[in-house]
């Protein structure tokens, strides 16, 4: 255990977000910084982790996917921006 860790630091809570969160939220700044191919397959690699088969039953699968959806959905209205003015 590192000094930093023992004294409550950034490294104790660097583990408390699960690692899909994490991709979840690099895909949202992605989209915030217009890099729709970054955006895109950080989506990939998120949609891989979720519709994989679980190793442990997990009872948030329902609110991740549908995170998932949502996170398809805006990427596409960004590329797809007439839709939205219509």
């Amino acid at each position: 255990m590192s000094a930093e860790a023992g004294r409550g630091g950034p490294t104790a809570q660097r583990h408390t977000r699960r690692l899909s969160d994490k991709i979840l939220i690099a895909f949202h700044h992605a989209c915030d910084q217009s890099d729709f191919e970054v955006a895109e397959e950080l989506l990939r690699i998120l949609e891989m982790m979720l519709t994989r088969r679980p190793t442990s039953p997990d009872s948030n699968r329902r609110k991740n996917l549908e995170s998932l959806v949502a996170a398809h959905e805006r990427l596409w209205l960004l590329r797809h921006p007439e839709v939205r003015d219509q």
